[in-house]
């Protein structure tokens, strides 16, 4: 539900002003994105523009050509309710100055531009045609906030300092120079999680009063597409696994698939990235009874597949410098023994020095196995 400070722009400024004529909305029934062109369906297209689902509107960074959906989904616009909440996250009063990273459709720097008026925010957008199209619905819906073309990741120093700044991209590392570009007392939100998966947690940070520091609890769980530097290429599984899975050494362990394996959005499998660093982890899909899930390290060939089977015990093979399972496992057992946090007692630090998680308070850091 809409709060009253921002009703008004979200009534005045509707997402469908932003949308292409083609665009590839989420559609729950189909499992996937579907194709819906306004010149063909125009109240198909309107009907999706006013639901709550997000819609792609780019893929494989423009390189993408007909209806069908392409590969990768590269720029959307997100759920409004997600907008809603993130923006609510940001807490901007009046005159506050923005930074936005992540143009994507204009939509969200639309609704702080009407808020706040354009001349307080500032947008950055990584794609050029992107930019050059947010650019021009913005003009066009008489919101002319300025359209920045470049690596958001580097911020944008010309008009700092920003009371707020806020990310419409998954963060695997937020720069300290987000920090150093906001006032004392300022307020980053930001989408963040590790390559462990896809799943992001909202951060909502304040910057310290001597500008050195910023750090704040996580709000929930969201998935946004990556920030385009931070991205991480396809694991290439014939690269760990050489020969066969039983070449690796053989264990078992007590946890079960119904434990370990479960819907998206799991603080559990937020937390277990926290802890384990430089890996990615993939479940696949379950086949007469076996699930394999499988581990790989980022910064060697370590690799580790656990074997959940029906009504039997579960097998675990491991290879490589790391023991991936054993970390996974000890992760698993310490977010056990802490109660089963879900993400609003974690939190995140970041200063100089990079980034820290945190369980209930910046003095209590989350363990991070080791390699």
């Amino acid at each position: 539900m809409l709060s009253s400070d921002w009703a008004p722009a979200f009534a005045a400024v509707p997402r469908s002003a932003f949308l292409p004529d083609l665009m590839w909305p989420f559609d729950m029934d189909a499992g996937g994105s579907v194709a819906v062109d306004k010149r063909r369906d125009p109240d198909v297209w309107q009907g999706y523009a006013e639901s709550d689902a997000p819609i792609v509107t780019q893929w494989d960074d423009g390189e993408h050509s007909g209806t069908e959906p392409g590969g990768v989904s590269t720029s959307s616009a997100s759920m409004p309710s997600v907008v809603f909440s993130m923006l609510r996250d940001l807490d901007v009063r009046a005159g506050s100055r923005v930074l936005e990273i992540g143009t994507g459709t204009g939509w969200n720097a639309a609704l702080l531009g009407h808020r706040l008026g354009p001349e307080n925010v500032t947008t950055v957008e990584v794609d050029k045609a992107v930019a050059a199209s947010a650019r021009a619905a913005l003009e066009r819906f008489g919101l002319p906030v300025r359209v920045v073309h470049g690596d958001g990741f580097d911020g944008y120093r010309e008009e700092a300092p920003y009371d707020r700044i806020i990310a419409t991209c998954g963060l695997r590392s937020i720069p300290f120079r987000w920090v150093a570009q906001s006032r004392p007392g300022g307020i980053i939100v930001a989408p963040w999680g590790t390559h462990y998966s896809n799943a992001d947690a909202v951060a909502r940070l304040t910057v310290a009063d001597d500008g050195k520091s910023a750090s704040g609890a996580f709000t929930g769980p969201v998935e946004f597409m990556k920030l385009r530097a931070q991205r991480l290429p396809a694991v290439d599984h014939a690269a760990y696994v050489k020969g066969s899975v039983a070449d690796g050494d053989e264990s078992s362990t007590t946890i079960t698939e119904r434990q370990f394996v479960g819907g998206r959005f799991r603080p559990q499998e937020f937390t277990l990235g926290l802890c384990v660093r430089d890996c990615v982890h993939v479940v696949s899909t379950k086949d007469d009874g076996a699930r394999p899930v499988w581990f790989y390290g980022l910064t060697d060939r370590s690799w580790a597949c656990v074997q959940f089977r029906d009504g039997d015990h579960t097998r675990v093979w491991q290879s490589g410098p790391r023991r991936l399972w054993g970390e996974v496992e000890s992760a698993y057992q310490w977010w056990d023994e802490q109660g089963r946090p879900g993400f609003d007692r974690f939190g995140l630090v970041v200063d100089g020095d990079g980034e820290r998680a945190w369980l209930d308070s910046p003095d209590s850091p989350v363990p991070v196995r080791t390699h």
